[in-house]
């Protein structure tokens, strides 16, 4: 089959990685296309040494990426030909078979100019149609060889996750960055993958004063910093980032004024004391103290006197309430019920609580810190939220020797002069 009937049938080409900033649409005119193409097909024919040589049918997408280096991405078809692979021809030099006879395929390659004679593949999936059969799928990758891949692979997510939470937590910017463009892929095939990408980022409206981590709150800034990184990243046969490092170039905004504080959607706000969404909180946290205090009866929530919910990578709330202790011990009674009356002239704390909930996960995390207040006397039920309903009207002001030691929630005694957990920074 002569070139020129391969010239005729190259019926279109389309750019196939459009994401990649030096890419380039190329025709049938590129005499270096039909090189790293007739590089990709002897490939494939010489992996196939018990049947016939494939012949180029035709060239269907290209595209060249220049660089430091320079590879060629493309598909083609092929036909199987009259040729032996053991023939000592090329497949230039075959006929088509009979197409009652012939098996057909298409084939997705990406080929490394190494010099103007020299090209070498990195990566190729052919699929083969036989006669008479199902399709065969061959695959080869070149290991060791370094190639551009689709800026839309989902390889590259869990890296580009981990390179915005680098960025965010090594560097002195007062704002958190988010993810804008993926400018170039290349992935390298070792034990394990090897990876460099580089990407665009953009300032959100998200402080780290107010957020640990992103959230659907965090929007980019119009006018605000940009910056551009590439990070190298080895992933090891575990599929873990065994290795990882970043560089980054950060350009300032033009006129950028840093958002009013009105509008910071991260930063805690009121809720009131009998919503609905702190039933299951207020159950978590007390659970948390009563397994947690030495006490020997358990304690229930008595009035909730203030709440607040930031919204973090999840949701952080934060409640200040008083728990009673109840005729309930730990002793006769597996857990605390909603049938554990509070004692008359039992003990009371004043306690505040920070718990992170985190829906996706469906899991809950309440840190509870108390001090001990006055025996109390139980007389009506004023208005409040209480997953348990009860509270108190009064006060009984003389001091009692309390037998709960240490309300401290962390493992450590309380300190002297501490400031109220819901002061404190969020960690």
């Amino acid at each position: 089959m002569k070139l020129i009937t391969i010239l005729f049938l190259c019926s279109r080409l389309l750019l196939s990685l459009t994401q990649e900033s030096q890419s380039e649409e190329i025709d049938c005119n590129d005499k270096d296309l039909f090189k790293a193409v007739d590089a990709a097909l002897k490939k494939y024919n010489s992996q196939n040494q018990s049947n016939n040589q494939f012949v180029l049918y035709r060239i269907t997408e290209a595209t060249k990426t220049v660089g430091s280096d320079t590879f060629y991405s493309f598909k083609y078809e092929i036909k199987e030909g009259d040729c032996p692979v053991q023939s000592g021809k090329t497949w230039q030099d075959c006929e088509y078979k009979d197409a009652a006879k012939a098996a057909t395929g298409e084939c997705t390659a990406t080929v490394g100019k190494r010099s103007s004679t020299k090209f070498s593949v990195a990566t190729q999936t052919c699929q083969i149609t036989p006669a008479e059969g199902p399709v065969v799928t061959a695959q080869y990758d070149c290991l060791g060889c370094v190639h551009p891949i689709s800026t839309q692979s989902p390889d590259l997510e869990p890296i580009l996750r981990h390179g915005i939470q680098y960025f965010n937590n090594n560097t002195q910017h007062s704002s958190l960055f988010m993810l804008n463009e993926v400018k170039r892929a290349q992935r390298q095939v070792v034990a394990g993958l090897n990876f460099r990408i580089t990407y665009s980022i953009v300032q959100t409206n998200c402080s780290k004063e107010n957020f640990l981590f992103l959230t659907p709150d965090c929007k980019s800034l119009w006018n605000g910093d940009t910056g551009e990184c590439t990070d190298n990243a080895y992933i090891d046969i575990q599929l873990r980032i065994a290795s990882f490092s970043q560089n980054c170039d950060i350009y300032p905004g033009k006129d950028f004024v840093q958002p009013p504080t009105k509008i910071c959607v991260g930063c805690p706000r009121d809720i009131p004391t009998n919503s609905p969404e702190l039933e299951e909180t207020l159950t978590h946290t007390i659970t948390k103290l009563n397994a947690e205090n030495n006490a020997t009866f358990y304690f229930k929530i008595d009035n909730v006197k203030k709440a607040r919910v930031q919204v973090v990578a999840g949701k952080k709330y934060f409640i200040d309430f008083v728990a009673r202790e109840t005729t309930c011990s730990k002793e006769s009674n597996e857990e605390l019920t909603e049938s554990c009356e509070t004692k008359k002239l039992g003990q009371s704390l004043d306690c505040n609580a920070e718990v992170y909930v985190v829906p996706w996960e469906k899991k809950i995390y309440p840190t509870v810190n108390c001090q001990p207040l006055g025996m109390i006397s139980l007389m009506k039920r004023p208005p409040g939220f209480s997953p348990f309903r009860s509270s108190r009207i009064g006060e009984i002001k003389e001091e009692t020797t309390s037998h709960l030691r240490s309300c401290e929630y962390k493992g450590r005694p309380p300190k002297a002069g501490a400031e109220p957990a819901s002061e404190r920074e969020v960690s």
